[in-house]
């Protein structure tokens, strides 16, 4: 990989199909023999760990500047400790929610965009940032009977497609209609990674 890595952070409300599509990039990215790590946020480590508990609580929580806070120690350290160090050995990060998520979902809540921004002024900006944009409808019926965290639900959700929405506009994020078949998801996603890629001299230009 020539010691060049990439950095791709994948967005979306709850039931967007995050997971699913970091899991079908990273096999791709496999068979093509490219050296790949997938992580998430809130992270594994010690911050994550504790927003994880805080965010299943459905009673008593946290206010959103508060989780704000958490959740930008928890970036930075995630950043430490895996994002940097994975990218100076050239390989290509893929992060299930990253800075995009706390401009959504605090920001649904009222915390300024200004505020979370220079909060996490020194994370690491990805070189991608990919949207998978379903409706609120879409993503709770996804969900299904699985138990919900203090953010799943159908009015906040809104808020939070609208916020996400406006990152779109503002050209920070690229949106992709993840209201369709899987396949086609998975197509338009692998397009947007592999042209990343190609720009960054990862994979050959002439290669598809």
């Amino acid at each position: 990989m020539n010691g060049k890595g990439a950095f791709i952070a994948f967005e979306g409300i709850d039931g967007s199909g995050k997971s699913t599509l970091v899991r079908l990039t990273y096999e791709m990215l496999s068979r093509r023999g490219l050296q790949a790590v997938r992580t998430k946020e809130p992270s594994s480590g010690p911050i994550g760990r504790f927003i994880r508990a805080q965010i299943g609580e459905m009673d008593g929580r946290m206010s959103a500047w508060a989780l704000a806070l958490l959740f930008a120690a928890d970036r930075l350290d995630h950043a430490e400790r895996l994002i940097r160090p994975s990218l100076e050995r050239g390989l290509i990060v893929l992060s299930d929610r990253y800075l995009y998520s706390s401009l959504a979902y605090q920001g649904a809540e009222g915390v300024s965009w200004e505020w979370i921004r220079e909060l996490n002024r020194l994370a690491p900006k990805p070189d991608l940032c990919i949207l998978l944009d379903v409706s609120p409808e879409t993503g709770m019926r996804r969900i299904g009977g699985r138990p919900k965290t203090i953010f799943e639900n159908e009015r906040l959700q809104e808020r939070v497609r609208r916020l996400y929405l406006e990152l779109v506009e503002e050209g920070e994020i690229i949106r992709v209609d993840a209201e369709r078949p899987l396949k086609e998801v998975q197509r338009d996603v692998n397009l947007l990674v592999q042209e990343l890629l190609k720009g960054r001299g990862i994979i050959d230009s002439k290669s598809q």
